[in-house]
């Protein structure tokens, strides 16, 4: 695992070519993602069905695409006991979390005459895009369906890519679990054109949230403005904080657990200590040996995994907020000594016993989180992803006149001359 120091000449080169990896984007494969977009709000099931049969190579129809209740029964059943306590497990420490989050709604009459308020409102339909690629990801189900579920939308619709016409029992047990009321077996892009456009088998979503492959989120941001998204979710990161306290084997397998997801993704440690940095990198590159995804996690310690040694912890916390990672790992002797510093973070680890592994999984808080930097202004997904707020405004006649002139001013000022009359005419002496 490569070494660099920030006082390296090309380290601001380095540093930004990992921070911005995968935003540039093809524009053949966007005209791809557009094409297959279009075909399906134009066709419908038919286009539908011919891309999951080309991409997929599974023979769909209206009767096969959606998949039976009795087969959520049956994969929640047929789950050995361990494998179904853990998501159970899941499934309860994520809605404890989650409930903290509920929003009500709010009236408030400070003045006579004037009522002001805001409905917090459940979205009607959305839609999960879970991932079927190089591995089944059950955990991505419950992370969005259960605080849909919390916040009170009334028909929550998943779409997942099947193996020869079959989803994985994992993932259907977990959708079963967490709410999902129906789920189809169709991925990619016809997946995400369905979700937002509709087509005879499938309802068009208000919500479409959930991560996929480059495809898939190019696909989320061309529909976005006709359906809602969660965010535009890029290749996963880690950034790891030590002071060279930590274990350097422990260290090393929180990167290489980064690094395993996809080639794409990206493993930094931030440290002060050059002897830590050369502990930290020969464990990387001794455990490597033997992953059951060693390519994958190669591939991704070579192009976009660093160890940047810093001049002092000032600098660690300078750069992290720059680059404002998906996951940030504290392994330092006080992490509450940093956490106030920290600006820019999609989950923050505390410690060296709080692995980002842990998050994933059965912590509580949702591991579905901005990257790329969009840290820097989004949040994780949670239950107010589900809700849409609506303002309530009452005035009576007399808290008008107290108001109204200078409201019709303001629309003076602006130019508007209509809007200015709309209040007037309601403040002009009525004639008998």
């Amino acid at each position: 695992m490569k070494t660099i120091h920030t006082w390296d000449i090309c380290f601001e080169q380095e540093f930004n070519r990992i921070k911005n990896r995968g935003k540039i984007v093809d524009e053949d494969l966007k005209n791809v993602v557009r094409k297959i977009l279009d075909d399906v709000a134009l066709r419908g099931d038919a286009a539908l069905f011919e891309y999951t049969e080309k991409f997929e190579e599974v023979s769909l129809n209206a009767d096969t695409v959606e998949v039976k209740a009795s087969e959520m029964e049956d994969a929640a059943a047929g789950l050995a006991k361990g494998d179904l306590e853990v998501l159970e497990l899941a499934a309860r420490r994520l809605e404890k979390f989650h409930r903290k989050q509920l929003m009500n709604s709010w009236r408030d009459c400070e003045e006579e005459g004037i009522e002001l308020g805001q409905l917090v409102i459940p979205l009607n339909r959305i839609g999960i895009y879970a991932p079927g690629g190089l591995a089944p990801y059950p955990s991505t189900v419950l992370m969005a369906a259960i605080p849909a579920k919390i916040a009170g939308v009334e028909e929550i619709i998943m779409v997942t890519p099947s193996k020869l016409g079959r989803v994985n029992p994992l993932v259907l047990a977990a959708a079963k679990l967490s709410g999902v009321d129906r789920i189809f077996k169709i991925g990619g892009v016809q997946a995400i054109a369905a979700l937002a456009f509709g087509t005879e088998s499938i309802s068009p979503v208000d919500k479409i949230v959930g991560p996929g492959n480059a495809y898939v989120a190019i696909a989320k941001g061309m529909v976005y403005g006709k359906v809602g998204i969660d965010m535009m979710a890029g290749p996963s990161e880690v950034l790891v904080i030590s002071d060279g306290s930590a274990a350097p084997p422990v260290v090393a397998v929180d990167l290489l657990s980064q690094a395993e997801h996809d080639e794409m993704a990206s493993a930094i440690l931030l440290t002060p200590s050059p002897e830590f940095a050369r502990k930290v990198a020969s464990e990387v590159d001794e455990q490597l040996k033997g992953l059951s995804r060693e390519s994958i996690a190669a591939m991704s310690i070579e192009n976009y995994g660093a160890i940047i040694v810093v001049r002092d912890m000032d600098e660690t916390i300078e750069l992290s907020n720059r680059f404002a990672p998906e996951h940030l790992q504290l392994m330092v002797e006080n992490p509450h000594r940093l956490l106030g510093k920290i600006r820019n973070a999609g989950a923050i680890f505390l410690g060296y016993n709080t692995p980002e592994a842990l998050g994933d999984y059965i912590a509580g808080p949702n591991h579905i989180l901005p990257t790329g930097g969009t840290a820097r202004f989004s949040s994780p997904l949670g239950v107010y992803d589900f809700v849409k707020r609506t303002s309530v405004i009452s005035f009576s006649f007399e808290s008008l006149q107290k108001y109204g002139d200078r409201a019709a001013k303001f629309a003076g000022m602006e130019g508007l001359d209509a809007h200015e009359r709309s209040i007037m005419v309601r403040l002009a002496p009525k004639i008998p």
